[in-house]
């Protein structure tokens, strides 16, 4: 029987299963970032703005794909590194994980994810201020929160590139807790604009489209698929426990598989429709969500009215361009 300490192994076994299921979140990132390649470069259906922006759109489709492909890698050639090329280092494959920032390419790895995520959250900037229409009590928390992750992110590369132990990296904790909370922040800040302005419209019209409820829930979807497991990594990682391994390698992939979700259903028409929420009957409306008409029965009220108009435009506007996670 082999001496080595049960605690060992099972750091060891984290690790292989961390890069198993990093393995699995990265085809899962791939599939999904050919189809919305794909769709994008095709006319999307729906035309507007995602299509006089799509190339926008693909170069964030490309930039994220090749930060993460080249992450993806560098963790696959240090795991082979671990148990082949490097398996008689002293202190052997646990040494090896627990002092993986000795060597740069782990560094590469820890700085390309970074700026993986820094796109993935300027995304979401930007679709917040859209929805608020560029308010600047959104825009200035929000953006200052942004300038936060970016200066965090800095900071851990430079202790990272010393080589210190990951766990060790206080540093690494914070930008996680500011990472997942302007996540959640922006949930509720979108989800809670787009409940008010359907309740406009439903006051105002008698009636909403029920682009409403589809943004909503995609917001939902996206924050239900990546923040639960980004908060597990969090705790795994402030008690330093090595359940953090299987959540480190493919949390980016998983933060990249919710965005990519987003741009695959918009670009193929699937997050819109022009049909009137079921149940609701009132006067024959038309919308022009695009442009600047609303033609509605008569209206005395004038202004709520092109409130709600300028509201409406700014969701459409935010749906087509796929900007709603």
């Amino acid at each position: 029987m082999s001496d080595t300490p049960q605690t060992d192994l099972w750091l060891e076994r984290s690790r292989l299963a961390g890069m198993m299921l990093a393995a699995v979140s990265y085809g899962g990132f791939f599939v999904l970032t050919v189809q919305a390649a794909s769709a994008l470069m095709q006319r999307p259906r729906h035309g507007g703005n995602i299509a006089e922006n799509r190339y926008y759109l693909l170069f964030y489709v490309f930039i994220t794909f090749v930060l993460g492909t080249v992450g993806f890698a560098g963790n696959a050639k240090y795991t082979e590194m671990i148990w082949i090329d490097l398996r008689d280092v002293p202190g052997g494959p646990v040494w090896l994980i627990e002092n993986e920032l000795d060597y740069s390419i782990n560094v590469v790895v820890v700085a390309c994810y970074y700026v993986m995520e820094c796109f993935m959250q300027a995304l979401l900037l930007h679709r917040c201020c859209v929805v608020w229409n560029w308010s600047r009590y959104v825009m200035i928390p929000m953006i200052t929160l942004f300038v936060a992750m970016i200066v965090l992110s800095v900071i851990v590369l430079i202790q990272a590139s010393t080589g210190l132990v990951w766990y060790h990296i206080n540093t690494v904790l914070i930008y996680l807790c500011v990472d997942v909370g302007f996540t959640l922040i922006y949930t509720i800040l979108v989800t809670r604009r787009l409940l008010v302005m359907r309740g406009q419209m439903k006051q105002i019209m008698g009636e909403y489209s029920s682009v409403y409820n589809t943004v909503v829930l995609m917001i939902i979807e996206s924050a239900m698929l990546y923040t639960p497991f980004a908060i597990l990594f969090i705790f795994a990682f402030a008690f330093n426990s090595d359940i953090s391994n299987l959540c480190f390698l493919a949390v980016s992939h998983v933060q990249g598989i919710a965005q990519l979700l987003i741009i695959v259903r918009v670009a193929r028409g699937r997050s819109i429709t022009d049909e009137w929420s079921p149940g609701v009957s009132a006067a024959p409306t038309s919308i022009a969500f695009s442009g600047t008409t609303l033609d509605t029965a008569e209206r005395t009220n004038l202004e709520p009215t092109a409130r709600l108009e300028r509201d409406a435009s700014a969701v459409r506007l935010l749906s087509v361009k796929a900007e709603v996670v």
